[in-house]
């Protein structure tokens, strides 16, 4: 694969960005939900990508660097994902292990699983192009699980835990990156409003099957700026030295968060019981970026591994060279936050379920 190709290709993978307080998350919580349930990309993929015939892939050094054991799991990061965290934090479970893991205990299935992959998207045209799971594929696995849950608690239990549990569902970003703005094969067929719709029909496909298994309290995660990834300015500007964000994509951005509100407040109005949450990320991260000691960051525009530039994926690899401290870096390779900062962000998901107890 050629470079200029496989660097279009490996920003399917990318990632929920970053809060505006800096706070470490506080110890775990009493127990509120019974499970965790994610569906999505890269950034909350603990390692489906592993079982099947895909490229994007990180089961192998430098990413898990900083992970227990230092273990390469699959993860897109140098350490913990963001549920991993929530899950923690919330008393749920320690890790949240993936859906296609074939050692998956019992336990495991009781308290939650993760169902992404990375380079996913709403449109199945995302997926496609890196042999991955699609988002409305992600639903069918999740019958599966719902039908071993069953088996191992009943049908009735099975239900109250899926009423109760908290779902999280990340992802989009991929979908125009890939789709739109570096290979524009939608832009052939839709404007930005129109694809933006197109994606968004899609989002709510997606929530409403989740709602008709069972799910209750789901939360979409929105748009980050696009345009500020490492990897979409070096696409975007030859010169390293002058690369900036671009303000057309985080425009696109901040325009279809609007309209997520407005299309969660409408469904969540329509489906009884639910509650539909859009988690806003978009504005969290503009102040991470352009006020980055409030969090101990030193780097912001590049990533840990190589020259943090275009790194990502089978770029990012044993023979990499990485940054010594990945703590002062925002991101790990060009696409994907360190550990660091998916502390910060998860502490952004907290407040915004609720828990507002966070220290220092």
């Amino acid at each position: 694969m050629a470079p200029a190709n496989f660097i279009a290709l490996a920003v399917h993978m990318i990632w929920l960005p970053l809060s505006r307080a800096c706070n470490a998350v506080e110890p775990k919580t009493s127990r509120v939900f019974p499970a965790i349930l994610i569906f999505g990309d890269s950034t909350v993929d603990p390692g489906n990508n592993n079982y099947i015939p895909t490229l994007f892939k990180a089961n192998y050094n430098p990413y898990g660097r900083d992970f227990p054991g230092h273990i390469a799991t699959g993860r897109f990061s140098n350490g913990k994902l963001i549920p991993d965290i929530l899950a923690s934090t919330l008393g749920i479970k320690e890790l949240v292990p993936a859906f296609l893991d074939p050692m998956l205990s019992d336990g495991d299935l009781r308290t939650g699983v993760s169902f992404g992959s990375a380079g996913s998207g709403y449109d199945d045209l995302t997926a496609s192009r890196s042999r991955v799971i699609p988002m409305l594929k992600q639903i069918d696995l999740f019958k599966n699980y719902i039908q071993r849950l069953e088996r191992i608690v009943g049908e009735e239990k099975a239900k109250r835990i899926l009423n109760g549990a908290l779902v999280i569902v990340s992802a989009g970003s991929n979908d125009f990156i890939l789709n739109f703005y570096d290979i524009p094969s939608r832009s052939l067929e839709f404007n930005i409003s129109g694809y933006q719709a197109f994606v968004q029909n899609r989002l709510q496909s997606l929530i409403q099957g989740l709602y008709q298994l069972g799910c209750r309290t789901i939360f979409i995660v929105g748009l980050p700026p696009i345009g500020c990834l490492p990897i979409q300015e070096t696409v975007a500007f030859q010169d390293p030295k002058n690369r900036k964000c671009l303000e057309n994509q985080n425009s696109d951005s901040q325009i279809y968060n609007h309209k997520l509100t407005t299309l969660l407040h409408g469904l969540q109005s329509l489906l009884p019981g639910s509650k539909i949450h859009h988690v806003d990320i978009y504005n969290p991260l503009i102040d991470m970026i352009n006020h980055p000691k409030r969090c101990g960051f030193v780097q912001t525009t590049k990533g840990c591994c190589g020259t943090g530039l275009a790194e990502t994926g089978p770029l990012c690899n044993p023979e990499t060279p990485t940054c010594e401290d990945p703590k002062k870096y925002l991101f790990w390779d060009s696409v994907h936050p360190t550990e660091s900062a998916y502390y910060f962000i998860a502490d952004s998901i907290l407040k915004q379920l609720g828990f507002n107890q966070i220290r220092n």
